[in-house]
């Protein structure tokens, strides 16, 4: 049994929640968001919650069981509260600033990095040192932070780099004579 799918998924006021066949579509104050959920499942709209149960015992379905669970539970999140994520940058010099849809980073390198933040998703720089990514898709809030990221990982001596906030890196000791 899936400890997660056995577990109804709350909605709150303001979502409003169509089923047509499998495909589930979410509408909240932050936008709308939709998952196509397989045959696996069986999905249940009730007074104010969503409940997804498994068709047969099948290892498939049990697998599905738990993760079109979670799919819903995270589209009802995003239109309502959002997910956020929220990157640091540290080294002399690294810094960044929006310029209307692009994120200029200087991050040491002999140019400039301009990041062209794709359509879903707001950045802003509340403090150059700073970055928050802000949308209604968890997926494309994580891909966004990660590809910024990749940029300048944070190094295991000095720790410069982009990090996200309250990570915690592996210091190394460096060279001893």
């Amino acid at each position: 049994m899936s400890r997660i799918g056995k577990r109804p998924i709350e909605l709150p006021g303001g979502v409003d929640v169509t089923l047509s066949g499998q495909k589930v579509e979410v509408k909240g104050p932050k936008g709308t968001r939709s998952f196509t959920a397989t045959d696996d499942v069986t999905i249940e709209i009730g007074e104010g919650a969503i409940t997804v149960t498994p068709r047969g015992a099948s290892k498939r379905a049990r697998q599905q069981w738990g993760m079109s669970r979670t799919m819903i539970a995270n589209c009802v999140r995003g239109v309502t509260d959002g997910f956020r994520k929220e990157l640091e940058i540290q080294g002399v010099g690294y810094r960044a600033a929006m310029q209307g849809n692009v994120l200029k980073l200087a991050l040491g390198y002999s140019h400039d990095v301009d990041f062209t933040v794709p359509e879903g998703v707001t950045v802003s720089t509340p403090k150059q040192t700073e970055i928050v990514i802000e949308g209604i898709d968890q997926q494309l809030v994580g891909q966004v932070a990660a590809n910024i990221r990749e940029w300048r990982g944070p190094e295991p001596y000095k720790g410069k780099g982009i990090r996200y906030k309250g990570e915690y890196i592996f210091r190394k000791e460096g060279k001893k004579k």
